[in-house]
């Protein structure tokens, strides 16, 4: 049957495999692979994403990877963007592809007449020819289908081609429209071929590796894929097997690290769509159970507070250069770039000891100083970082 781990164990579990019991000495590229991508619905969370894993990060080595094309933004797992190195890029997106396939045909309606072959080889074509934008790809598209359904034609030529966000989008401290171009052509690489055979068990292991222990239905969850039992029960001989508090069976690669309940786990401060939210299909080993729904609303996913492991508030950037009320950013994480003043403000959601609240003070303000600039133009030295506590909606 296995034996049984409770959430604390869960918990602690998995910030090992997810570098936020301690900072890693890994490099940026490395982290990246490590975690099997970073969510990337905006532009600036999977540098906060970094920073929160990895001792010694500065914005410039994501920045740098991106440039270099080392690492590239793109739509993946759950039909959503994330920054993948190019090895992962090149093989988590056919991975996925049945997924995109199925995302597809909810929009049939809309492409009634739509030759999907040709579609996918006129996007191609227009894309690779120079990097465009989804309004002139649909626009493209339009002159051939002028029928059609325009949002469902830009859903097909997404799903259906390795489409990747060129630079500047997605560089610290610099902006750009999103622009498009195949993953095949960014790269310099002949069009991509279908997976190995051994792909999908290799994205388990892996999956395993960064987000365990966890059930079927977790990965599932993680790669918005389905009919993975098959795969988990060949890797049985594999893998360490136990269960969850209600029975929920969870696999495990054997060696990997599974600390004591009670290790400490110092406060983190996550960007939001953070993957440690989204990986699982059941988040009570993060959320527990009473804030469920707490982090997010509506489609927007807040940024979150951990405390002892476990979510416990939501933060946001104030910077008294912004002008009224210093609210620079809300809760969308645009433009977090050099401050003039900056602070974090947090909201608790319950009681927190007064060696927690030091603690999650001086994380904050390492946040603010590492993540932003050491002082003005002149030289002069940045105002000191500062970490206040009230209400989000105050």
């Amino acid at each position: 049957m296995g034996s049984v781990l409770d959430t604390r164990s869960l918990n602690r579990a998995t910030l090992a495999r997810q570098l936020l019991l301690s900072r890693a000495a890994l490099g940026a590229e490395e982290a990246v692979a490590h975690l099997l991508g970073l969510q990337a619905q905006n532009v600036k969370p999977p540098y906060f994403q970094l920073h929160a894993r990895l001792e010694g990060f500065r914005p410039a080595a994501l920045a740098q990877l991106m440039e270099s094309r080392k690492v590239v933004r793109m739509v993946t797992m759950r039909s959503t963007i994330h920054t993948h190195t190019a090895h992962d890029a090149l093989t988590l997106r056919p991975l996925v592809q049945p997924a995109r396939d199925r995302e597809v045909g909810a929009f049939r309606k809309g492409l009634v007449g739509v030759d999907l072959e040709r579609l996918g080889e006129l996007a191609r074509a227009f894309v690779e020819a120079e990097p465009r934008t989804m309004g002139e790809i649909r626009e493209e598209l339009l002159t051939h289908w002028p029928a059609a359904d325009p949002q469902s034609l830009s859903v097909a030529a997404r799903c259906r081609l390795p489409l990747v966000q060129v630079t500047p989008r997605g560089v610290w401290g610099r902006s750009g429209q999103v622009r498009l171009t195949t993953l095949d052509r960014w790269l310099g690489r002949p069009p991509g071929e279908e997976p190995p055979a051994h792909a999908v068990d290799d994205a388990v292991l892996r999956y395993l590796g960064a987000f365990g222990p966890a059930s079927v239905k977790d990965m599932q969850t993680w790669a918005g894929l389905t009919r993975l039992r098959e795969v988990f029960e060949r890797l049985r001989p594999r893998l360490a097997v136990f269960r969850d508090e209600n029975g929920v069976e969870l696999f495990d690669l054997p060696d990997a690290p599974r600390p004591d309940a009670d290790t400490p786990a110092p406060p983190r401060f996550l960007p939001e769509f953070d993957n440690l939210l989204l990986s699982h299909a059941d988040r009570t080993r993060v959320v527990p159970t009473e804030l469920k729904g707490r982090t997010w609303t509506g489609n927007q996913a807040h940024r979150t507070l951990l405390v002892d492991g476990f979510v416990a508030g939501l933060w946001w950037w104030e910077d008294k250069g912004e002008g009224k009320g210093g609210k620079a950013e809300g809760k969308r994480g645009k433009g977090e770039g050099k401050r003039e003043g900056a602070s974090i403000a947090v909201e608790l959601f319950g009681k927190v000891s007064k060696a927690q609240k030091e603690h999650i003070v001086a994380e904050g303000e390492r946040m603010i100083t590492e993540m932003g600039e050491t002082g003005d133009a002149d030289g002069a030295a940045a105002p000191r970082p500062s970490v206040r506590f009230g209400s989000i909606h105050g």
